[in-house]
């Protein structure tokens, strides 16, 4: 797998060709051949053949596949994180709590301590 891809100018048949390849190679390198990998999966060895070689297949079909081959931690290039915009952010502290006040009702007097 090569590293410093430019995704950006590749054709949508070529990504789909990349990553028939990345499930080939981490088959492979699993020593498993594509009927026990389609058959732990759960789906048929023509559709792992098609995934492998880059054509059409469920996004489903794929995570099953990525799962079995215990390949998940790709999807962390998935995760969102929330971004508090500056704005936002300053509101929020200027709406902090700046002091600790005791409860009203609650008044000691320092002759009762």
């Amino acid at each position: 797998m090569t590293e410093n891809t430019n995704w950006i100018s590749m054709s949508d048949q070529a990504l789909a060709a990349h990553i028939g390849a990345f499930v080939r190679h981490h088959r492979m390198e699993q020593n498993r051949t594509q009927n026990a990998l389609a058959h732990a999966a759960g789906i048929s060895r023509s559709t792992l053949s098609l995934l492998e070689r880059g054509q059409t297949v469920t996004l489903a079909t794929l995570i099953q596949v990525l799962r079995v081959l215990d390949q998940l931690q790709i999807m962390d290039a998935f995760v969102v994180e929330q971004r508090v915009s500056p704005l936002a952010l300053a509101k929020m502290q200027k709406e902090k709590r700046q002091r600790a006040r005791g409860k009203q009702g609650d008044e000691t007097t320092e002759h009762e301590w």
